[in-house]
């Protein structure tokens, strides 16, 4: 399996179709925090907002990197069509918590801002509340699943909407609302780990559904 992450990872670094979500990712949180002064929660909300469409570009990027033929001789060599599936979204996650870590460090060199733990554990969880939700709707938007890449992108889009609106039944919509009206990371750090906690088992059930698709069409 760590062969397997590494070979996607160097396929991922040489075709540079990274920089497209890091740039993304690295804009929006500099034009969202910088000369912030305010209470971190919502600095972090607006981090963890911009990681969910960077981490579904990065998803569907590297799910897209290989044509089916390439695909075909990974999944021989490794064995399986899961382990590929697992490999792949085991490097959307590495890319993730690269991201994780410069969502934590530039609102801070950015703005004015004293930090404590819980500051940087929830900014932590927030941000892979919202990477974990991102992957799951990569995964199902991917070319594993859909042939015709409008209609992934159209999907795609209408997920996203949905998580980001859908007041009260979203994981994504109920803690950026808490967040961004919270003053203190300590009160609102729990329930955002029991979101992460959801949107994990959300990504689980992505990569299942992906799984049982993939196999069907093989």
């Amino acid at each position: 399996m760590i062969a397997l992450v590494g070979y996607m990872v160097t396929v991922l670094l040489l075709s540079q179709r990274y920089l497209a979500p890091l740039l993304l990712f690295l804009g929006l949180v500099a034009v969202l925090t910088s000369s912030d002064s305010g209470p971190l929660t919502a600095t972090y909300a607006s981090v963890a907002g911009a990681m969910l469409p960077c981490s579904v570009w990065l998803t569907v990027t590297l799910i897209g990197l290989e044509d089916r033929a390439h695909r075909s001789i990974v999944v021989i060599s490794a064995g399986s069509h899961l382990r590929v599936l697992l490999a792949t979204v085991a490097t959307a996650a590495t890319g993730c918590l690269l991201l994780t870590a410069a969502g934590l460090a530039l609102p801070l060199m950015l703005g004015t801002h004293t930090p404590g733990l819980a500051d940087l554990a929830l900014g932590i969880a927030a941000q892979l509340t919202c990477a974990c939700t991102g992957m799951a709707i990569g995964l199902v938007c991917s070319r594993l699943i859909f042939r015709r890449p409008g209609h992934a992108l159209v999907l795609a889009l209408v997920l996203l909407l949905a998580v980001l609106l859908g007041k009260g039944v979203s994981p994504v919509n109920i803690m950026l609302t808490r967040l961004q009206s919270a003053s203190d990371s300590a009160d609102v750090l729990a329930p955002t780990g029991a979101l992460f906690a959801v949107t994990a088992g959300v990504l689980a059930a992505a990569v299942a559904v992906t799984q049982v698709v993939t196999r069907r069409k093989a």
